[in-house]
């Protein structure tokens, strides 16, 4: 097909709030939606086709019927479609979190590992994250700070602001903090190892799971030097800024302003999704067209070539 928009899949996890709904265009029955899942083949909540012969279907089932060329050389190297792409609406503070590696997520959840990283979309005046330590600590003391709830007082907590970049890789101790709306690129994993979670009960009425012999085995304590900022150059390309957000074994992330037109190459080597955070664009490749609003979301198949956007808009460009 070339161009696949897709329709999320929604969470509505205790802390999430209504703001997906509210600035980005999230039509759900649901009162909360904590996350919505804008690329996802993941069984705990896959993204739906949402134009063309397949519009109907699961992203997983367009993917098992297009064939393994539409994820590229590079996608296909990966066993499992290697990403998954949400936003996340933080109402209120997440769970202190860690999330495993590849080797540990293997061999004990029979998944991947989780290796992230956030664009700050929107946020409150004052939120602030989570990430990492801000000293060094052992195993020891972290468990003993967990058991007697002063935990907080030995993690970083970072001051977040509107397009603020923070890559987390697997074993980084962290929590989002209220008030936030993030765009989220994520190796395609679910594995996430409850540490701390402010007391609050779900909806049995219970407290939350937490797992702290698993977190244990795999938090980084020591302290993550970040700037928070895009790891790569802005260039300024057609009617366009392009900046290089993140890049890791599993997934390139880049952000963009078009006003007007741009040219992509999508490439042989992989797929490419396109988010759209602000405005409105076109995507034109091949013959077809589709349009985007703001917060929706399409997957473009593997040697598709010069895809044209158009428009007036920021957004969103992940890849392997």
């Amino acid at each position: 097909m070339g161009i696949i928009k897709l329709n999320p899949a929604y969470k509505d996890y205790l802390w999430g709030g209504t703001k997906l709904k509210e600035n980005f265009g999230k039509k759900t029955d649901l009162d909360i939606v904590a996350e919505s899942w804008e690329l996802s083949v993941h069984p705990d909540g896959p993204s739906i086709v949402a134009n063309g012969e397949y519009e109907g279907k699961t992203f997983p089932e367009y993917l098992d019927a297009a064939g393994k060329g539409v994820l590229g050389t590079k996608g296909n190297a990966f066993e499992n479609f290697p990403i998954l792409i949400k936003f996340i609406d933080a109402k209120g503070p997440l769970s202190i979190q860690v999330h495993p590696d590849n080797e540990y997520a293997l061999r004990v959840e029979h998944e991947f590992g989780k290796t992230e990283m956030w664009y700050i979309m929107d946020c409150d005046p004052g939120s602030f994250l989570y990430f990492g330590v801000n000293r060094e600590i052992s195993k020891e003391e972290f468990e003993a700070k967990i058991k007697d709830n002063t935990l907080l007082d030995v993690l970083k907590a970072v001051p977040v602001h509107k397009g603020d970049v923070f890559f987390i890789p697997s074993g980084t101790i962290h929590a989002i903090g209220a008030g936030i709306q993030i765009c989220e690129i994520q190796q395609n994993s679910n594995s996430t190892y409850r540490v701390y979670d402010f007391g609050r009960v779900g909806k049995d009425g219970k407290p939350r799971e937490l797992h702290i012999k698993k977190a244990l085995d795999v938090s980084n304590l020591s302290p993550i030097e970040s700037d928070f900022k895009p790891c790569g150059p802005t260039i300024e390309k057609e009617d366009a800024k392009v900046t290089t957000m993140a890049t890791c074994h599993e997934f390139t992330t880049y952000v963009a302003d078009v006003d007007g037109t741009l040219t992509w190459d999508v490439d042989e080597e992989s797929f490419g999704s396109v988010i759209v955070l602000d405005g409105s664009l076109m995507l034109e490749a091949n013959g077809q067209s589709v349009q985007l609003e703001k917060g929706q979301t399409a997957f473009i198949d593997a040697a598709t070539g010069n895809t044209t956007i158009t428009g007036k808009a920021q957004f969103i460009y992940a890849r392997v």
